[in-house]
């Protein structure tokens, strides 16, 4: 598994789905069915209303994105449903009591919001399941419990008559309130998805989404409030923001996955040398990012321990004549030192991936390496960085067991990297891949 890049090109999202994420999508299927019939029973109100905000949702979903972290995002369809959900009336048409002069009060209910969002949202989604792109239930489903949440607790504000600066207050509000609540749920979903700490996952999913979410949020602030005041125009105008910000974060996402594919395509370059076995860099790639979530490490961390173990044996191409299986544990720690400090090199040549080469040339070292000193007490050792660690004995079990499936011969490997934890591997990095293959074994 990659970090923080959960394998859906590979695998049909419905077979993805865990415990949290069926609670989420059962939940959200409730709320469209009750939705749905609702509006069934009582009609559609303003529906040419409806319709504009319905088509802007689907082309929203047309035009959705995954962001780094296989995050499946919809900023134009997102800020279209919430500005449904906050709108206050349609102008200029005609004025009604206490409403700005030449507004027609926007008469739909939350349910109302609910089911022309889920429409539309299946909608947007047909052209992708045409084309064999299978949909992210899970990620549809979180969008349409936001905008659930949100019409329904500022729908019914609209009754009470407010004034407008108090109406702005209340949406700002349930803007912010609906972010964090966003932000929680995708957090206890992906704590319980990729085996990560609450607390990590929380403070991962701040990190990537909470600028796009406020963003979307303005947006859709600034739709409900100049449709009120300008009438359907508005949305032609005050969507632009949004969808600039969307091709921005498109260029982002996709300069990430072309650094993560360049990275995968040099880290086959000492497979097809015949330097290492077949898959020995994806199996040690895999094993340190796991290793790494169960240290609690951070998703930009994870994704410069990712890159490093996929390049952590391009120096190995410098070697004259290859080690025999490539099986760096059985060389001479000069011999480790060397290979990492070459491939170290070869990665600074890209320019980009300096703190990458850092780690690689550090994973040869020992555990305990160099001294520093602590007041009168003497000295204490300086360890490399937990990523070289966390490589060195990813890289020492891969060499030893490779693809292997047998459970006595992993358990003899870790009592090995155990009986050499003294100076040579992290104890915590080697007691953190013992649970991560324990549990491995037991799926």
């Amino acid at each position: 598994m990659t970090t923080g890049h959960l394998p859906a090109r590979e695998r049909a999202a419905w077979q993805t789905i865990d415990s949290g994420q069926l609670l989420l999508i059962a939940t959200a299927g409730l709320f469209v069915v009750v939705a749905i019939t609702q509006v069934a029973a009582v009609g559609l109100h303003q529906p040419n209303v409806a319709i504009i905000f319905g088509v802007l949702i689907a082309l929203g979903e047309l035009f959705r994105m995954v962001m780094p972290g296989n995050r499946e995002v919809a900023p134009i369809a997102s800020a279209g449903a919430m500005g449904y959900a906050l709108l206050v009336g349609v102008g200029p048409e005609g004025a009604a009591p206490g409403a700005p002069l030449g507004v027609v009060p926007a008469e739909h209910s939350a349910l109302q919001v609910v089911a022309v969002t889920a429409v539309a949202m299946l909608v947007g989604s047909l052209p992708h399941i045409a084309v064999g792109r299978t949909p992210r239930p899970d990620a549809m489903a979180r969008r349409l419990f936001n905008v659930a949440v949100i019409a329904l607790c500022f729908r019914p504000v609209l009754s009470l008559d407010l004034a407008w600066y108090l109406l702005l207050a209340v949406m700002g509000v349930v803007v912010i309130a609906s972010c964090f609540t966003d932000v929680l749920i995708a957090a206890m979903i992906r704590a319980e998805t990729v085996r990560a700490r609450f607390g990590i996952a929380l403070r991962d999913e701040i990190a990537a989404k909470m600028a796009l979410c406020a963003a979307t949020s303005a947006t859709a602030m600034l739709i409900a409030v100049a449709t009120t005041a300008m009438g359907e125009a508005a949305l032609l105008i005050f969507t632009v923001p949004i969808l600039v910000t969307q091709f921005a974060f498109r260029r982002y996402a996709g300069i990430r996955a072309t650094y993560l594919e360049t990275v995968r395509a040099l880290s086959r370059v000492t497979e097809v040398g015949g330097y290492v076995e077949a898959g020995h860099s994806r199996r040690v790639s895999r094993l340190a990012v796991a290793m790494g979530r169960e240290l609690g490490m951070a998703e930009e961390e994870l994704l410069e321990l990712e890159y490093a173990a996929l390049m952590h044996d391009i120096g190995q191409l410098s070697l004259g004549d290859p080690i025999p299986g490539g099986a760096t544990v059985l060389a001479s720690p000069a011999e480790q030192r060397r290979i990492a400090e070459l491939g170290a090199e070869v990665i600074k040549q890209t320019g980009v991936l300096d703190r990458v080469a850092h780690i690689v040339q550090l994973s040869s070292h020992p555990y305990r390496t160099g001294r520093e000193p602590v007041g009168d007490s003497g000295e204490r050792p300086i360890p490399p960085p937990l990523a070289g660690r966390i490589i060195k004995v990813a890289n020492a079990y891969d060499d030893l067991v490779g693809d292997s499936s047998d459970r006595d011969r992993g358990a003899a490997v870790l009592e090995r990297l155990r009986l050499d934890s003294a100076a040579e591997y992290d104890p915590t990095v080697v007691e953190a891949l013992s649970r991560v293959v324990d549990r491995r074994l037991r799926q």
